[in-house]
């Protein structure tokens, strides 16, 4: 049971059980007081906290802002760039949020501090003075009660009567006193349910606020991370094949180190002993120094340098050398030594001991010694065995009828061509279709004999044994240059141009060969191999460098993203004329802009980047192992991805300038500079709610998704958009690029349009202004000012 009520009539009585009832209500207030006390400093030590907490995140989103990852050669994907821009993407996410935290610690103390401390003042603090009151008027009237009543009845009628009055009126200054009290006991009692409990729905108001906005920046956030993850994922996949083919050079090397020592414009250089010699009581020292000879210019150049004092490098010499001689173990107390005398100090000689007997008589080659060797410090190019496979008649009747049975029997194979059929099959077909007399007694199409991973694996068998990459050695640089950097439309223009430069041969086989890869794309829902998946399995196959290396294996990605634009672009590479020059890329800078994002509803679904998927399992058999190749090689597969969930598709991505500035025929690919990050990044970033110029995609048969906000003005030429100043009102605008409205309160219009009253719009990033007649939202990177 609950406080029992205070009756008014009781004030009269004040009864033993009426007093009762007062200090159960006292001590309920007192109690109340006591927690609002309690909470209030939990809600200060909850302010500080949080503002605590705040300062950390901020100090860990400005950590992830200052990093950046470095990477091997001299260009990245747009996978890699937009895995490099991540950490400023994730910076931005966690400001945005700590921002709204923020504004909840500041709603804590207006909407529950204050109010909470209000009450306890003016309401639980008059109730105490009230108290005072109360209990010291008690004090008086019962004080004069026993005063009163002890008085003589012998005392002066006029003296009792006027004691009779003093008492009555105290009596009823005690009653109304008591009246008054208890009806603020009672008030207090039922105001502080309402007073107490409004502020704290105002605190989990703005609490469920900030995670709402939370919620909210988690679903701008889940379109970014379905990007980032596959860009993540398609990085992991190239570095499985890149990594394949490292591991094998690294074993070439390991088996036969002399035979893939890199090309060197030094006639010979490696490490080698110099006699320094000191006074006389002194002797002589001997010092490590890294040589390197010219022998067209006779240059010898050495530098000290010891490994074991952390790699520091000394003063370098350079002298023209004049000859060379062997020194014998009984003219010198050390062995592999010989003397190099130079042009400008005759009679002086440097005493010079390599590492070994075959290490010195290389050095006595090179330096025109008197014991020379068969081979060189330089290396020559050692070319690939050819096999008995050849660009000829008999290779295009072992493409086409591959292609035929594989299209025929297996185009809904999950893992098409990534699945490697066992190695002594796949050999023993190809030796088949190798042999005149038997190539055409070899039926793919209808015999069980033969499974389509194993003639899948045939076939790129075949293309790799071709005496020459199917694109070959001579063109291999220039293709792998546009892939690098330039917009997608230059990519495709510069691919386009470098394909009809091809053998008459190898273009006809390339051809046949990519437009079956396009059909087997076509078909990617049931056999899991999009664009992505076989630009990894075909990019080592059709393209490789001359010369193994590991700066040319880091190339690799390139070639996958080569053979992914030739799928993409069939038609247009193949089907129809290059212009007559290369075309120059299309500098980034002038590449049109993402129309920012609206704070409205999202519409639309986006056409999701395909993601090589590679979790399907190799067979074996027979005990055989599978032929393994680099391009083979398992990866992980994509369970760490989330499932797919419609992601936003609205967006204003006009195409790109028709224009194309031409270089004359054969002319020098050092246009193509690779960009900074800051100038080019990933399409998975520029189609998402970020803060960054906008940048070209990887692949331009994507479409184009998600809208983004305007770009930094230094993203732009400044001859094209200019950037608007903070209010704009009553302006005029032209379109600097055409856009495609696609709600109700936006604009359509193509270039060249003039619009009037232009100002700017509460939606960041837009402008309202008039069309014909029409009002409604414009882009503001779309348009420049007049």
């Amino acid at each position: 049971m609950g406080l029992q009520p205070l009756e008014f009539s009781d004030c009269y009585l004040d009864s033993p059980w009426f007093r009762e009832r007062i200090r159960a209500h006292e001590a309920e207030l007192e109690r109340t007081n006591k927690f609002i006390k309690e909470l209030i400093k939990d809600g200060k030590n909850l302010i500080a906290a949080t503002k605590s907490l705040s300062a950390a995140q901020r100090k860990f989103a400005h950590s992830l802002r200052d990093f950046k990852f470095e990477f091997i050669g001299d260009a990245e994907t747009d996978d890699e760039r937009c895995i490099d821009a991540s950490l400023r993407e994730f910076s931005n996410f966690l400001k945005n949020l700590e921002e709204q935290r923020e504004i909840m610690a500041l709603s804590v103390t207006e909407t529950l501090i204050k109010p909470l401390e209000k009450f306890r003042k003016e309401q639980l603090g008059a109730v105490k003075e009230e108290k005072k009151k109360f209990d010291k008027e008690t004090e008086k009237n019962y004080s004069l009660i026993d005063k009163h009543l002890n008085l003589s009845a012998k005392k002066k009628d006029s003296h009792l009567q006027e004691a009779d009055i003093q008492v009555e009126q105290n009596r009823q200054h005690f009653y109304e006193l008591s009246l008054e009290y208890v009806c603020k006991l009672q008030e207090i009692q039922e105001r502080k349910k309402f007073e107490f409990v409004e502020p704290m729905l105002s605190f989990f108001q703005g609490m469920f606020t900030f995670y709402h906005q939370g919620h909210e920046l988690a679903k701008d956030f889940n379109h970014y991370k379905m990007e980032l993850q596959i860009n993540i994922q398609n990085t992991r996949n190239r570095f499985e094949g890149t990594r394949s083919e490292v591991e094998e050079l690294m074993n070439k090397i390991r088996q036969n180190p002399k035979d893939h020592k890199r090309a060197s414009q030094f006639t010979a250089e490696g490490y080698l002993y110099v006699q320094e010699k000191r006074p006389a009581p002194f002797g002589s020292s001997w010092v490590k120094h890294y040589c390197m000879y010219r022998k067209a210019a006779k240059k010898f150049n050495i530098i000290p340098f010891e490994h074991r004092s952390g790699g520091k490098l000394g003063d370098g010499e350079v002298f023209f050398l004049k000859e060379c001689t062997k020194r014998h173990t009984d003219s010198i107390d050390r062995r592999f030594c010989f003397d190099v005398e130079a042009a400008d100090r005759p009679g002086v000689a440097l005493t010079m001991q390599a590492f070994s007997e075959e290490e010195r008589k290389q050095w006595l080659e090179a330096l025109g010694g008197k014991e020379a060797l068969l081979h060189s410090f330089n290396r020559a190019i050692i070319p690939r065995p050819e096999g008995s496979a050849q660009l000829d008649k008999m290779g295009f009747t072992i493409l086409r009828k591959c292609i035929s049975a594989v299209e025929t029997r297996g185009i809904n194979d999950q893992g098409l061509y990534r699945v490697v059929g066992v190695s002594s099959k796949v050999q023993r077909l190809l030796s088949m279709l190798l042999d005149v007399k038997t190539c055409n007694e070899v039926d793919l199409e209808n015999s069980i004999d033969w499974e389509v991973k194993t003639i899948t694996s045939a076939l790129k068998q075949y293309l790799r044994s071709l005496p020459e990459p199917l694109m070959t050695y001579e063109l291999h640089g220039d293709f792998i240059v546009p892939a690098k950097s330039g917009s997608p439309e230059s990519r495709v223009n510069a691919i386009h141009f470098l394909v009809h430069k091809l053998p008459e041969k190898n273009k006809e086989m390339l051809d046949i060969l990519v437009k079956h890869l396009t059909n087997v794309s076509n078909h990617s829902k049931q056999n899991l191999m999009t664009v992505a998946n076989l630009g990894v399995v075909f990019g080592p196959t059709l393209m490789r460098p001359q010369e193994e290396t590991v700066a040319a294996i880091m190339d690799l990605k390139f070639q996958n993203i080569v053979v992914e634009i030739l799928i993409e672009n069939h038609e247009k590479i193949f089907r129809t004329l290059p212009d007559a020059t290369f075309p120059e890329p299309i500098p980034l800078s002038t590449s049109p802009p993402n129309a920012p994002p609206r704070q409205s509803k999202r519409q639309g679904q986006r056409t999701k980047r395909p993601v090589a998927v590679y979790n399907l399992c190799l067979e074996l058999e027979d005990g055989d192992s599978p032929n393994l190749t680099k391009e083979d090689t398992p990866t992980s597969n994509l369970d760490s991805l989330s499932s797919p969930s419609p992601m936003t598709a609205a967006v204003h991505r006009p195409p790109g300038p028709d224009k194309n500035h031409l270089l004359a025929d054969g002319g020098s690919f050092g246009d193509w500079a690779s960009p900074g990050p800051c100038q080019m990044r990933s399409p998975m970033v520029q189609w998402l709610n970020m803060q960054s110029p906008a940048s070209p995609s990887c692949s331009p048969a994507v479409t184009p998704p998600s809208p983004k906000p305007p770009p930094s003005p230094l993203s732009l030429s400044a001859t094209v958009v200019d950037k608007p100043p903070e209010s704009i009102v009553n302006r005029k605008a032209r379109a600097v690029y055409p856009c495609e409205a696609e709600h109700s309160s936006e604009l359509s219009f193509e270039i060249g349009a003039i619009f009037e009253d232009v100002q700017t719009s509460r939606e960041p990033g837009w402008l309202e202004g008039t069309l014909n007649g029409k009002r409604g939202l414009i882009p503001q990177n779309y348009v420049k000012l007049l």
